[in-house]
C-alpha cells in the first residue's frame, strides 16, 4: 500500500474515509488531509458512487489508496473494508475514521495524535467541529439512556426541545473550550489508537448508518466513562450529513433502526422492546396529524409527503430485527 513519509514514525496516523456521491466535498477534504505531516496512508471506501468520485480520486490523488465498491455497504461496512486493508500491515499506531465532508484545519490531525502519545490512558480523540459558517457543532456526548432514545431527534424532541434527557447527553454543562472527557464523540472525524482496534474489532456492520460510532466506542472504552476526550484545539469542518441528505426518509430509517439495535446491544431486549412501543406511539400520532391535516386541504403535497415517511417509519419500526453483529 502507499505510504507517505511522516516527520515521526510515533505519532504516524492511517486514515479511512467512506464516500457516497460527494465528489466535490471529498476533493477539497483530502487536499486539506494530505497537507497533514502525520498522515502516513489513506484508503477511500467508495461506497458505489455515480458522481465519478472514484475516478476523481484515481486521477488527481495517486498516493490515495481508492476502493470503488459496486454497492453502498453503509458508513460501518465502508469503513471496515479500508480498516481490514490497513491492519493487514498496520505500522503505523494510530487510525482515524474521517468523513469526506469534512475539512480539516492546519495541524488538526497531529494536535490529535500528539496529545493521545502524550495520555496513554486515552482510547481516541475527536477534535472541535465547526459548520461551514464556523459556528460551533456539538460532538461531545454521554452514553444514552432509555429516554435518550425516545428523545433525540423524535417527535418527543418536537413536542419537549429542552427535555433534561438530551441536555445530559449532549454535555450542554460543559464548556466548549476546554478539554473535555467524554463517553463517546460524533464519528466525523475520529483519531483512535490502532492496538486498541485490534483488541476490540471493527465497526458493527450490523448498522446500516447512525449508531455505528457510538456502539464501536463503547467497545473501545470499555464501557468506562472519560477515555474519550474532546480536543478543542483541533478543529473540523464539517458539513453534516452530506450524503444521507440525498435520501431523506431512507435516513430517517436507518435513524430509528440503528437506535434500536444500539438500544438492545446496550440495554437488552426489555428496554429495546419499550422504546419501540415508544417509537411506535409517537410515530403513529405524527402520522394521524399529517393525515388530518392533508384531510382538511393544508398544504396537500407537503403533509402526503410526510403521511408517506411517518408510514415508512411505522413499517421499519413494526418490521424491525435484530441482525447478528459483525465485528471482524
Amino acid at each position: 500500500m502507499t505510504t507517505r513519509p511522516v516527520g515521526d514514525a510515533a505519532l504516524a496516523v492511517d486514515v479511512v474515509i467512506v464516500s457516497w456521491n460527494t465528489r466535490d466535498l471529498l476533493r477539497a477534504c483530502l487536499r486539506q488531509l494530505l497537507a497533514e505531516d502525520v498522515v502516513r496512508r489513506v484508503v477511500v471506501v467508495d461506497n458505489g458512487s455515480h458522481d465519478g468520485s472514484a475516478a476523481m480520486v484515481a486521477a488527481e490523488f495517486p498516493e490515495v489508496v481508492c476502493i470503488a465498491e459496486r454497492t453502498n455497504h453503509g458508513f460501518a461496512g465502508g469503513n471496515n473494508i479500508g480498516l481490514r486493508l490497513i491492519l493487514a500491515d498496520q505500522t503505523a499506531p494510530y487510525f482515524c475514521s474521517l468523513n469526506p465532508d469534512t475539512l480539516v484545519q492546519p495541524g488538526a490531525i497531529e494536535r490529535m495524535v500528539t496529545y493521545l502519545a502524550a495520555h496513554p490512558d486515552v482510547v481516541g480523540v475527536g477534535p472541535q467541529l465547526r459548520y461551514g459558517d464556523g459556528s460551533w457543532q456539538s460532538s461531545r456526548r454521554r452514553f444514552p439512556t432509555v429516554g435518550t432514545y425516545l428523545a433525540e431527534s423524535t417527535p418527543l424532541a418536537q413536542w419537549w426541545p429542552r427535555n433534561r434527557w438530551i441536555a445530559r447527553y449532549h454535555m450542554a454543562d460543559a464548556p466548549q473550550d476546554v478539554d473535555t472527557a467524554a463517553d463517546w464523540l460524533v464519528g466525523a472525524a475520529l483519531v483512535v489508537r490502532s492496538a486498541r482496534v485490534r483488541e476490540v474489532g471493527l465497526f458493527d456492520a450490523g448498522f446500516r448508518l447512525y449508531s455505528e460510532e457510538l456502539e464501536w466506542q463503547r467497545r473501545l472504552t470499555g464501557g468506562l466513562p472519560g477515555r474519550m476526550v474532546y480536543l478543542p484545539s483541533a478543529v473540523v469542518e464539517h458539513y453534516e450529513g452530506q450524503s444521507s441528505s440525498q435520501i431523506p426518509t431512507q435516513r430517517m430509517v436507518w435513524f430509528v433502526g440503528s437506535r434500536l439495535r444500539d438500544a438492545q446491544l446496550a440495554h437488552g431486549r426489555a428496554r429495546r422492546f419499550g422504546i419501540q412501543v415508544g417509537y411506535l406511539t409517537m410515530y403513529s400520532i405524527e402520522w394521524m396529524l399529517e393525515a388530518s391535516k392533508w384531510l382538511l386541504g393544508h398544504r396537500r403535497g407537503m403533509r402526503a409527503e410526510r403521511v408517506r415517511t411517518y408510514a415508512a417509519l411505522l413499517r421499519a419500526v413494526l418490521q424491525w430485527r435484530m441482525l447478528p453483529v459483525e465485528i471482524w
